[in-house]
C-alpha cells in the first residue's frame, strides 16, 4: 500500500514540476485517469460529436455521469476504463483480450445472474448488444474515436429504448480533424497501432478511424494448476470506420456511419479458438436548433459472425480434446424517431417511437470421438420490439425544482423457435419447434431534483423489462465439464426500483451519493440441475439494496477521484431452484471501489495512478466457489516533447496481482490480466 500511495502521487509531483497551477479552462467531467490533451467542452463532445439530439435535462434525476475522456493512455480499453466506476459489473474481470466473448455482459447494481447485459449500452444511441447473445464486444470500439461515456444508473429511461434495465452506458464518438496516430509496444510481444484522421469534405465533413492489436498473451490458468495442455493465449483484433456528415439546411445534419471489426482470440489450450467478425452500419437525420422544434431519424443494421471452439482437459491438464464447436450468425436491424416540440422557451417534451428485430442461429458439432465429431445441432429463432414513448420535463435543473415523468409502452414478439438435433451422415434424434410469443410490457420514470447552489437532492422511481435473448432461449454451452442447457421457455425480466441521492458541486468539489433499491422478478439465471448441469430458468426474484458514493477533488495541478459501491443482492427462489434462496448471484460482488490521482496541467509532463478493488464474489449460483477479493494498480506518465509528439508510458495491474476472474467445478482457477508494461508514441496534428 505504500508503494501503491507513492505511485499515486507521481502525476501531481510531475505535474507541479512545470510550475502554473491554474491551467486553463477544460472540461473534465467524471475524466478520471487520462492523458491530458486539448479537447472541446463537454457540451460539443456529447452533441456536435455523437450524432445524437442535445442532452436532456431529465437524466439528472437519477445518479449519471460523464466519463468526458474515456482513453487511459496507450494499449487503454473501453472495458476497463468502465471498471473505474463503482458499481458498473462485467460478468467476467477479465477483459476483451483473453476473456471468452460470450461473458462479456454488463450490468449495474447486482442485477446479475448470468452474462447477458441488464445495461443497455448504446454507440450514438445504437444498441450495441450482441443481436443473439446479448453480450458486449468491447474490442469493437478500440477503433473508434470516443468523446465521452454517458452512465445512467438505474432503469426506466424508456428513452433510450427497450433493455434499459439496471441503467444505461451511451458511447459517444467525435469526429476527429486533423490526423492523430500512435505506437506502442507491451509485454508478451504486444502491439498496439490506432489511427485517425478527418477533415472538410465539400460541405460536409468526414473522418476514419482504425486500430490493430495483438499479443502473444499470458498463460490463463494460475501457476500451480497448469499441465502440458495449458499454453498462452494469443490475441490479434482490428476494426476499421469511417463517418460522413452533411450539412443539410440551418442546425440540420446527415450523417452516416459504416465500421466493422474483426476479434480472434485464444483460451490457453489447442480446440478454444473464437473469432468474431462485424460491420456495423448506420444512417441518420438529426435537426437540432436552439430554443426551437428539435427532431431525430435513424436507422442502423448489425451483422455478427461468431465462431468458437470448446475443450474438454483430461484430469491433470496434461492433454486436450475438442468438446464442441459452434457458430453464430446473427443480425440486428432496428430505427428510431424523436421528436422534441417547441413549447415556450425550451423543449421539456420528447415523443418518439422506435423498432428492434433481432434474428439468429446456432450451428454446433459436437460428440466427438478423437477430432471428429459424431453429432450437429442447429437452434434458433427471431424476436421482434415495437415501442413508444414520451416524456416530460419541467423546471430548471441549475437552480430550483426539476421533475420529470416518462412512460413507454412495448410490444414485442417471439418468432417461432426451431432446435435440430442429428447423428452426423445418419438420422434425426430431435426436430423440434417452439410456438411463437407475444406480449405488451410498460416501463416508466417519475422523479425530482432540487437544487440550491452547491447542494441538489434528487429522487426517482423506475420500472424497466428485458426480453430474454435469443442464446438464452435457444443456445446450450459448455465450460470445461459443466453443461448449461437453453430454455425457449423463459419469461421477460422485469423490474421495479427507486433512488434517493444528494450531490455537492462547488467546481474544484464534488461529491455524490445514492442510496437504490431494486426488485428484479422473473430474473433469468443459470441455476443448477445436477453436478456439472445447469439450465437457464427464471427466479422468482432478485432483491438488490446498496449505496454509490464518488468524491472528486481538484488540487492544484491534480484531481483526485474515488468511488465506491456497497451492494447487498439476495435471490428469492422456489422450486428446482429452491437451493439458490437467499444466496447472492453469481459474480456480484458487495464491495468495490477506485481511487485515481491524475495531472491536468497543460505542461510537458502528465501523468495518473489507480488503485481498483473488488471484493470477492460467487463463481456459481450455489456460491460454492468464491472468487477472491483482488487489489490492482495502474499507473502512467506521458512527456509531450512538441505539440504534435508525445511519449507514453503505463502499466496494468503493476503489483501482478493474481485477479481470479473464473473456477471451474474441479477448482482450476482462471487469471485475469497479469502485470503488463506498455511504452509508445503518440503523434497528433
Amino acid at each position: 500500500m505504500l508503494t501503491g500511495a507513492a505511485l499515486l502521487a507521481m502525476p501531481a509531483a510531475v505535474a507541479a514540476q512545470d510550475g502554473p497551477t491554474d491551467p486553463p479552462a477544460v472540461e473534465d467531467d467524471g475524466g478520471c485517469c487520462s492523458f491530458i490533451f486539448p479537447r472541446p467542452s463537454t457540451e460539443e463532445i456529447v452533441v456536435r460529436g455523437s450524432g445524437v439530439l442535445r442532452p436532456a435535462d431529465s437524466d439528472t434525476v437519477q445518479t449519471s455521469s460523464l466519463i468526458a475522456y474515456p482513453a487511459q493512455g496507450l494499449g487503454a480499453r473501453i472495458e476497463n476504463r468502465l471498471r473505474d466506476e463503482a458499481g458498473i459489473v462485467q460478468f467476467r474481470r477479465s477483459d476483451g483480450r483473453s476473456a471468452h466473448p460470450t461473458s462479456q455482459g454488463v450490468t449495474l447494481r447486482g442485477l446479475g445472474g448470468n452474462a447477458s447485459s441488464r445495461a443497455l449500452v448504446t454507440l450514438d444511441g445504437v444498441p450495441q448488444a450482441d443481436p443473439f447473445g446479448g453480450w458486449v464486444a468491447w474490442s469493437a470500439y478500440d477503433a473508434i474515436n470516443l468523446g465521452g461515456i454517458l452512465v445512467t444508473r438505474g432503469g426506466g429511461s424508456g428513452t433510450d429504448g427497450p433493455g434499459a434495465l439496471a441503467g444505461t452506458i451511451g458511447l459517444l464518438s467525435t469526429m476527429t480533424d486533423g490526423a492523430e496516430a500512435s505506437l506502442a509496444y507491451g509485454s508478451r510481444g504486444s502491439w498496439d497501432a490506432s489511427a485517425s484522421a478527418g477533415g472538410r469534405l465539400g460541405s460536409g465533413q468526414v473522418a476514419v478511424d482504425g486500430r490493430y492489436s495483438r499479443g502473444d498473451g499470458f498463460i490463463p490458468v494460475s501457476e500451480g494448476q497448469r499441465g502440458r495442455a495449458d499454453r498462452a493465449a494469443p490475441y490479434e483484433q482490428g476494426g476499421l470506420g469511417v463517418r460522413l456528415r452533411f450539412d443539410a439546411g440551418a442546425d440540420s445534419r446527415i450523417e452516416a456511419s459504416l465500421r466493422g471489426f474483426a476479434d480472434r482470440r485464444d483460451r490457453g489450450t489447442d480446440f478454444s479458438a473464437s473469432k468474431t467478425d462485424g460491420v456495423d452500419a448506420s444512417l441518420r437525420f438529426v435537426h437540432d436548433p436552439v430554443g426551437a422544434t428539435q427532431w431525430l431519424a435513424l436507422a442502423y443494421v448489425q451483422v455478427r459472425d461468431f465462431d468458437s471452439g470448446f475443450a474438454s482437459v483430461a484430469a491433470g491438464r496434461n492433454s486436450v480434446a475438442p468438446a464442441l464447436f459452434q457458430r453464430v450468425p446473427a443480425t440486428g436491424l432496428g430505427a428510431r424517431v424523436e421528436l422534441r416540440p417547441a413549447i415556450g422557451d425550451g423543449n421539456p417534451l420528447r415523443i418518439g417511437a422506435d423498432w428492434r428485430r433481432t434474428s439468429g442461429r446456432t450451428e454446433e458439432d459436437f460428440f466427438f470421438s478423437g477430432v471428429t465429431p459424431g453429432r450437429h445441432r442447429i437452434a434458433g429463432g427471431s424476436s421482434d420490439t415495437v415501442g413508444t414513448f414520451a416524456e416530460w420535463t419541467s423546471g430548471d435543473r441549475g437552480d430550483g425544482l426539476l421533475w420529470t415523468f416518462s412512460g413507454r409502452l412495448d410490444r414485442w414478439w417471439l418468432g417461432t423457435g426451431y432446435r435440430l438435433e442429428r447423428n452426423i451422415g445418419g438420422t434425426t434424434i430431435t426436430d423440434l419447434r417452439f410456438k411463437a410469443r407475444e406480449g405488451w410490457e410498460g416501463s416508466g420514470r417519475v422523479g425530482v431534483r432540487w437544487t440550491s447552489g452547491a447542494l441538489s437532492l434528487r429522487a426517482a422511481g423506475y420500472r424497466g423489462w428485458r426480453l430474454p435473448t435469443l442464446n438464452e432461449l435457444y443456445r446450450p454451452f459448455r465450460v470445461g465439464a459443466d453443461v448449461t442447457n437453453a430454455n425457449e421457455a423463459l419469461e421477460p425480466e422485469r423490474l421495479w426500483g427507486g433512488e434517493v441521492g444528494a450531490d455537492w458541486n462547488s467546481g474544484d468539489t464534488k461529491l455524490s451519493v445514492t442510496l437504490f433499491a431494486n426488485r428484479l422478478t422473473n430474473a433469468i439465471a443459470n441455476v443448477t440441475l445436477a453436478p456439472n448441469v445447469n439450465q437457464r430458468q427464471n427466479l422468482d426474484v432478485i432483491d438488490s439494496k446498496g449505496v454509490e458514493v464518488s468524491a472528486e477533488q481538484r488540487i492544484g495541478p491534480a484531481t483526485l477521484r474515488a468511488t465506491y459501491a456497497f451492494t447487498d443482492a439476495k435471490v428469492d427462489a422456489s422450486g428446482a431452484a429452491v437451493r439458490l434462496d437467499g444466496r447472492r448471484p453469481a459474480q456480484i460482488a458487495k464491495h468495490g471501489g477506485s481511487v485515481s490521482l491524475r495531472s491536468n496541467g497543460d505542461g510537458p509532463f502528465g501523468g495518473f495512478a489507480t488503485l481498483r478493488y473488488v471484493g470477492k464474489q460467487n463463481e456459481d449460483d450455489l456460491g460454492l466457489l468464491v472468487l477472491r477479493d483482488a487489489l490492482t494498480l495502474d499507473a502512467g506518465l506521458s512527456w509531450r516533447l512538441t505539440d504534435a509528439i508525445s511519449l507514453e508510458a503505463r502499466g496494468e495491474n503493476l503489483f501482478d496481482e493474481l485477479v481470479p476472474a473464473a473456477i471451474s467445478s474441479a477448482g482450476i482457477v482462471e487469471r485475469a490480466t497479469p502485470r503488463t508494461l506498455w511504452i509508445g508514441a503518440r503523434l497528433s496534428f
